[in-house]
């Protein structure tokens, strides 16, 4: 299940880079099959053709709720990832995380999982055999040039749910509704869920300096006057002090993010966050080398992964996956 990769047969060369606009956008999400031949469906809102970063965050994935008994449920292999942190957030499900710098951890409900790659980190995510159903969301950071090769590694949180009249929240990264999370970025940024109730309205105060998303997971809401459905992502650009939500009939449940502006170009291909084409090239030739065995095939058991620039997941015996082919033209790099 990609909503911790990006193991897209053909994936998008993507060249993110910040944008300004004016007013609330609303950005829909295209679905992308992931997996194998029982592919479980994901949502995805980042990136976008028209915009592709917010504040830092330039990968969101939501998916579920899903039937394990249906989907097969979550089972990615190890991995690579470059440039970058991961943000696993679940509503519902269990969900075994393990990596290559030896951290082996459970995602939870309401508990943040954040994984650093750095310079070079895999690792898989597998769901526990006793969940049912599959619901949450998976996002990347990017990296400022200064830190994308700094040492990998890995964090766990389980905010305090903090509450006011019709709503509820958890903080998982920054600050919001006077609660601040410690977990460590390398850029400010945002991240919390919020539950509304039927026909809640909340003025929410928020930094001028950060643009903002808006995540709807259930229900609907009106941002800023803007309505959005589950699964939509509306846009709030920077020089909003507060955003404005209202909750529909069923109430609501969201995902707030934020940061200022990136500030920087990124080029963006299947699981590595980069510079240039020769920086994307040289990390996919990395990973190849230590998958692939003395007989040129990958591979069986990611226990026999080649010591390298990703290490080797421990006690994973999933066959590990393959970095699909280059497409064939230049990868783009726009400053």
């Amino acid at each position: 299940m990609g909503a911790v990769s990006n193991p897209d047969a053909k994936p998008d060369e993507v060249i993110c880079e910040g944008r300004e606009a004016s007013g609330v956008e609303l950005m829909e999400p295209r679905e992308v099959p992931l997996g194998g031949p029982r592919a479980m469906p994901v949502r995805r809102t980042l990136p976008q053709r028209h915009r592709s970063l917010i504040g830092a965050w330039c990968f969101l994935d939501h998916y579920g709720p899903d039937l394990v008994s249906e989907s097969g449920g979550m089972e990615v292999a190890p991995h690579p990832h470059t440039g970058l942190q991961t943000v696993s957030w679940l509503f519902t499900g269990e969900i075994e995380h393990r990596d290559s710098a030896g951290n082996v951890a459970m995602v939870r409900p309401a508990e943040v999982n954040l994984m650093t790659a750095g310079r070079g980190i895999s690792h898989s995510e597998v769901s526990t055999p006793g969940t049912t159903v599959l619901h949450g969301a998976q996002l990347w950071v990017a990296l400022p040039d200064a830190d994308r090769d700094t040492d990998p590694g890995f964090e766990h949180y389980a905010p305090e749910e903090i509450s006011g009249e019709g709503w509820r929240a958890h903080v998982f990264l920054g600050s919001l509704l006077g609660d601040s999370s410690p977990v460590k970025t390398f850029t400010p940024l945002l991240g919390a869920e919020l539950v509304l109730d039927p026909g809640t309205s909340l003025r929410v105060p928020v930094d001028a300096s950060y643009e903002h998303g808006v995540l709807v997971d259930l229900g609907s809401v009106g941002v800023c006057g803007v309505d959005a459905k589950v699964a939509d992502l509306a846009y709030v650009p920077t020089g909003s002090e507060e955003i404005e939500l209202v909750a529909g009939d069923e109430g609501a449940r969201l995902l707030v993010l934020g940061g200022p502006p990136f500030g920087e170009s990124i080029v963006m291909w299947w699981n590595f966050v980069g510079r240039t084409h020769e920086e994307v090239v040289d990390y996919r030739a990395a990973w190849q080398a230590q998958i692939t065995g003395p007989s040129g095939e990958v591979v069986p058991d990611s226990r026999q992964v080649a010591p390298g620039r990703f290490g080797v997941v421990p006690d994973q015996p999933l066959k590990p996956i393959p970095a699909p082919g280059l497409p064939n033209a230049r990868l783009k790099e726009r400053r």
